[in-house]
């Protein structure tokens, strides 16, 4: 029997393996009923608050649209505290598309929820400290893909 640390590492895996994977109904089910994305650091603009299912349909065409894709996280620190919790884990993205590669690494800050006996991610923000490589691959990806 996992304790709800490792239960909470695993969800958090769970969500960028299936990111990875393509298993959109299993990244679905990593988050909350109700998501907080901060993203802002890398896109600009303001966090937003999603549903699970607007999460999936606003990743799901970028990641498609590229040639692969990785997420590694690792570092994980875990604050619980009874049904919420806090996790700050160490990421490196890779992105590629049409022989180039985009590379970033950073942190990723998140609040779990335990719903139904399940921890599920309630907010994630992405503090990238690193890059190398044409930030706009994802945008290159998403144009071809239109055309």
């Amino acid at each position: 029997m996992m304790n709800d640390g490792n239960e909470i590492v695993t969800t958090l895996t769970k969500l960028f393996w299936a990111t990875d994977h393509h298993d959109w109904e299993g990244l679905r089910r990593t988050f909350a009923g109700q998501v907080l994305l901060d993203y802002t650091a890398t896109l600009g603009g303001e966090p937003r608050i999603c549903a699970p299912g607007e999460v999936v349909d606003g990743w799901r065409p970028a990641f498609e649209a590229l040639d692969a894709h990785q997420h590694l996280v690792a570092n994980h620190m875990v604050e619980i505290a009874d049904e919420e919790a806090t996790a700050t884990a160490s990421f490196i993205a890779t992105h590629q598309f049409q022989g180039e590669t985009w590379t970033l690494g950073g942190d990723y800050h998140f609040r779990l929820h335990r719903c139904e006996g399940n921890w599920r991610v309630a907010a994630m923000r992405m503090v990238p400290v690193w890059q190398t490589g044409p930030v706009d691959l994802v945008t290159k990806a998403l144009e071809a893909a239109a055309s």
